[in-house]
C-alpha cells in the first residue's frame, strides 16, 4: 500500500530524481507543484573508505522510473491523439520530437540504474584489441582517417568466420540465392532508389580551416556545455531543453539561426563557421575516362539484388517465394564518424531480401523459431513508457505485435545467429519502429539492439518493405518486375490503365513522345490511382523519365477502367529485408566476450564461441626441446588436413605465458606437447579449454577430430570431459628423456 513509509520513500526518491533529469514542462502544472512542494531528503556523505551503493532495489528502482514512464505515455497518448485528430504534420512533428526526448530520458535513466558489474572496461579492451591488432586506424603512419579501418590477422580471421557462419546460417540453411554485384553504381539507380535527393546530412565548416561538422552535432554538444555551466540560469537551460528536444525537425534555415542564436563555433579552434549545407553522405565518381556518367559508391547492398529480380526469379523457375543475398562493402561519407566500428565510412554488410506473395505472407517453418523467448521492445511499449518485455515469438505473431510469420521467422533466425556468434544473450533486444520512423511504404521493422558501452546500438535491422523497390525501378526502366503466379480457376479483375492520346501527346512532345507512352503503359494502379486525383484536382501531373520532365494534362490522357478474365496473376513481391551491419555485430562481440582472469587484472581474453574464434586452437611445445618438433609438426599437419585453424607457438616464454598470449586473441583451445608425448606410447598431449582452463589427456591422432568437432558445435567440452582423463600434471621429465636415450 502507497501509505507505508517505505514505499512513500521509494516515491518520493522516484519524483526527486525525475525531476532533475525532466524538464518542467515535461509536466503539468499541477504535477510541477506536486513536486515542487515534495520535502527534499537530507544529504548524506560516504563515510571515508566506504562507497554507497548506486544500484537501488527493484521496487525503489520502479519508484524512480515511474514519473519518467508518466511522462512518456502522456507524450504518447498526446501523439496519438494529434493523428486521430488530423492536426498540422508541423503539430505532429514537435509532439514526435519531444516523445522521442522523453523516451530518451528514460531509458538513460534505466541504464544507470542497472548493475554495473557487466560494464567492460573499454579503454582496457580497446588497448588489446589494437596491441594484438585486431583492427587500427588506415593510413596511421600518414596520421590515419577517421571512419576507416584496417584488419590485422586476427580482426580479419575473426570477421571471415563470422561472415561464414552468416553464410552457412542463411544462404545454405534457407536455400538462399547468393549474388556479388559491382559497388560503383550509376547515378540513374540511386535516384530511383531516392539516394540521391534524399540521403544526406547538414553540415558547417571551420571556414579557416575547412574542417567540417555535422551540424546537429555540433550544435547539441554546444548547447550540453552550456547548460552545464553552473552561471546558465533556469529560464536559458529550459530554453535550450527545447532546441534540443526539437533537433530532428530543424530545417536548413532553422539550424542556421540557431547557430547565430548560441554564437556556435569550431570546437577546437573557435573559428566561426559557415551557414549550414546539405551534404549526400554517398561517395560521387565519374564511371569512364570522359566523366560523362556520374556514379556513386553504393551506399548499401540491396539495390543490386533489386535489379536482377528478374534474372533470379527466372534461376528459380519463376518460383514463390524465394530469398537473395549479398555480401560486400558499402560506404558513406560520415560528416563525423566516430565510436570505432559503430559508425564508419566503408563498412561491410550482409542483406537477404526475401521475395513473397503480398497475399501468402506465412512461413512453413515458423513453428521452428515459435517457442523461442525474445526480449521485445514493441511500439506500443515505447509508446507507453514501458520497458521491453520478454515474449514468444509464436504468441507475438497470433497477437499481431509482429506484422506476420514472415518477418517473424526472420527476427527468430537474426536472433540464433546473433547467439551463435556471441552476442550475449542478456544484451540483445528487438525494437520495434514506431510509425513515424517508418517509411510510408513499410509494414513492419524491427531492430536487433545490443547493449554497448555506447548505450543500445542497431546492428541488424528487419523490414517489411512491401513492394515499394520494384515497383520504383519498374516505373524508372520500363521494365516490369512481376512474377507470375498460375490461378486454380480463372478469375475477373478490375484493371486501371493509362488510355494516352497519341495525337496530342505527339504534337506537344514530338520526338520525345514514344518516352511518354512507354512510361504510361507500366504504371501500376497505385501510381495511376494517385495521378488520377491530381489530373481531377489540378488538371494535370508531371511524370520523369530519362532525366526529362513532361507535364501530361486531360487532354493528353485519362484513365480507364475495364475488367479483364484472367488465368495466370502478375504480382508484384513483397519484400522482407534483413539487414546486418557486420562491423556493428563484430564491435558487439568484442565487448560482449571480453574479460579478465579472475585475480589477475593485466591477463584479458576474449571468449569468442569457438565457431567464430580467429584460431581454433594453438599447438604449444612445452619447451623448445628438439624431441618436440616431430610431434608439433605431425599435429600441425593433422590439423590442417582436418580443416582447423591453428595457431603454433614455439617461442621461449613459459607456458603460462603462452597460454595468456593465446587466450588474449581468443584462441578457443590449447594442445601442449609435453615430456609424456615424448616418453610414453601411444603419443599422448594435453587439451586445454580457453575459458574453465581445464585440461584433458588424449592420444595426439584423436585430437583434431575432437578440436575440429568442438569447433563446429557437434561437441562441447563436458562432453569431452567425461570421455577423456582430466589432466592433473605431466608424470614424467627431460630427465626421464635423457635416461631413455642412453639406454
Amino acid at each position: 500500500p502507497s501509505s507505508h513509509p517505505t514505499c512513500r520513500s521509494m516515491l518520493l526518491l522516484g519524483a526527486l530524481l525525475c525531476r532533475s533529469l525532466l524538464p518542467r514542462r515535461l509536466f503539468s502544472s499541477q504535477q510541477a507543484r506536486a513536486l515542487a512542494a515534495a520535502p527534499r531528503r537530507p544529504k548524506h556523505r560516504a563515510s571515508p573508505g566506504k562507497q554507497q551503493p548506486d544500484i537501488l532495489s527493484g521496487g525503489a528502482m520502479e519508484a524512480v522510473l515511474a514519473p519518467l514512464r508518466l511522462a512518456v505515455r502522456e507524450q504518447g497518448d498526446l501523439v496519438r491523439q494529434l493523428k486521430d485528430d488530423k492536426a498540422p504534420q508541423v503539430d505532429v512533428d514537435k509532439a514526435v520530437a519531444e516523445l522521442k526526448a522523453r523516451k530518451r530520458i528514460l531509458e538513460a535513466k534505466e541504464l544507470s540504474l542497472q548493475p554495473k558489474d557487466d560494464v567492460v572496461d573499454r579503454t582496457k579492451m580497446e588497448d588489446t584489441l589494437k596491441r594484438r591488432f585486431f583492427y587500427d586506424q588506415a593510413f596511421a603512419i600518414y596520421g590515419g582517417v577517421s571512419g576507416l579501418y584496417d584488419f590485422g590477422p586476427v580482426g580479419c580471421a575473426l570477421k571471415n568466420n563470422i561472415i561464414q557462419t552468416w553464410r552457412q546460417h542463411f544462404i545454405q540453411e534457407e536455400q538462399i540465392l547468393e549474388i556479388d554485384c559491382t559497388m560503383l553504381t550509376p547515378e540513374p539507380v540511386l535516384k530511383t532508389s531516392g539516394h540521391v535527393d534524399k540521403f544526406a546530412d547538414f553540415m558547417v565548416k571551420d571556414v579557416k580551416n575547412g574542417e567540417c561538422f555535422r551540424a546537429d552535432h555540433l550544435l547539441k554538444a554546444h548547447l550540453q556545455k552550456l547548460m552545464s555551466d553552473k552561471k546558465c540560469s533556469a529560464e536559458k537551460k529550459l530554453e535550450m531543453e527545447e532546441v534540443l528536444t526539437q533537433m530532428d525537425n530543424y530545417s536548413q534555415q532553422d539550424l542556421a539561426n540557431l547557430f547565430v542564436a548560441y554564437n556556435v563555433k569550431a570546437p577546437i579552434t573557435g573559428n566561426d563557421l559557415s551557414p549550414p549545407v546539405s551534404f549526400n553522405l554517398m561517395f560521387q565518381t565519374s564511371i569512364g575516362p570522359g566523366g560523362n556518367m556520374p556514379g556513386y559508391l553504393r551506399p548499401e547492398t540491396a539495390q543490386g539484388i533489386f535489379l536482377n529480380f528478374k534474372r533470379l526469379l527466372e534461376f528459380n523457375q519463376g518460383k514463390l517465394p524465394f530469398g537473395a543475398a549479398q555480401i560486400g562493402n558499402s560506404f558513406r561519407n560520415e560528416i563525423s564518424p566516430r565510436s570505432g566500428l559503430i559508425r564508419v565510412r566503408e563498412f561491410t554488410m550482409a542483406e537477404i531480401e526475401h521475395f513473397v506473395d503480398p497475399n501468402e505472407k506465412v512461413h512453413p517453418k515458423f513453428d521452428q523459431v515459435a517457442d523461442l523467448n525474445l526480449l521485445l521492445y514493441s511500439s506500443k511499449a515505447q509508446l507507453s513508457g514501458q520497458s521491453a518485455s520478454k515474449m514468444r515469438l509464436g504468441d507475438a505473431v497470433e497477437q499481431g505485435v509482429i506484422n506476420n510469420s514472415v518477418l517473424g521467422y526472420f527476427i527468430g533466425r537474426i536472433y540464433l545467429y546473433l547467439i551463435k556468434v556471441g552476442v550475449s544473450l542478456d544484451k540483445l533486444r528487438f525494437r520495434q519502429h514506431m510509425e513515424n520512423e517508418m517509411a510510408h511504404y513499410a509494414c513492419d521493422c524491427w531492430d536487433a539492439e545490443t547493449k554497448t558501452s555506447y548505450g543500445w546500438i542497431e546492428i541488424v535491422g528487419c523490414a517489411d518493405r512491401s513492394c515499394f523497390d520494384l515497383l520504383c525501378h519498374a516505373r524508372a526502366t520500363k521494365v516490369p518486375l512481376v512474377a507470375e503466379k498460375p490461378l486454380k480457376e480463372p478469375k475477373t479483375v478490375n484493371v486501371v490503365q493509362f488510355e494516352a492520346n497519341k495525337g496530342a501527346i505527339g504534337k506537344a512532345y514530338k520526338k520525345d513522345a514514344k518516352l511518354v507512352l512507354e512510361y504510361l503503359s507500366i504504371c501500376d494502379e497505385c501510381y495511376i490511382t494517385e495521378m488520377e486525383t491530381l489530373l481531377n484536382e489540378k488538371g494535370e501531373f508531371t511524370i520523369e523519365t530519362e532525366g526529362k520532365t513532361f507535364i501530361l494534362t486531360k487532354e493528353m490522357v485519362n484513365v480507364k477502367r475495364f475488367q479483364k478474365v484472367l488465368h495466370v496473376e502478375e504480382i508484384v513481391p513483397n519484400v522482407i529485408e534483413p539487414s546486418f551491419g557486420l562491423g556493428r555485430i563484430m564491435y558487439s562481440v568484442f565487448e560482449h566476450t571480453f574479460h579478465v582472469r579472475e585475480g589477475d587484472e593485466q591477463r584479458t581474453y576474449f571468449s569468442f564461441p569457438a565457431i567464430v574464434a580467429p584460431y581454433k586452437c594453438s599447438v604449444l611445445p612445452l619447451s623448445q626441446n628438439q624431441e618436440f618438433v616431430p610431434f608439433v609438426k605431425e599435429l600441425s599437419e593433422a590439423l590442417t588436413k582436418h580443416g582447423v585453424s591453428h595457431k603454433v607457438d614455439d617461442s621461449s616464454g613459459s607456458i603460462g605465458r603462452r597460454y595468456a598470449r593465446t587466450d588474449e586473441i581468443g584462441v578457443a583451445f590449447g594442445i601442449t606437447i609435453d615430456f609424456d608425448t615424448v616418453n610414453r606410447t601411444p603419443h599422448t598431449a594435453t587439451l586445454r579449454d580457453r575459458d574453465s582452463m581445464r585440461q584433458i589427456r588424449a592420444e595426439i591422432s584423436e585430437l583434431p577430430a575432437i578440436i575440429r568437432d568442438l569447433a563446429n558445435g557437434c561437441l562441447t567440452w563436458p562432453e569431452v570431459e567425461t570421455k577423456y582423463p582430466v589432466f592433473e600434471g605431466q608424470e614424467t621429465s627431460k630427465k626421464d628423456t635423457d635416461r631413455k636415450s642412453t639406454r
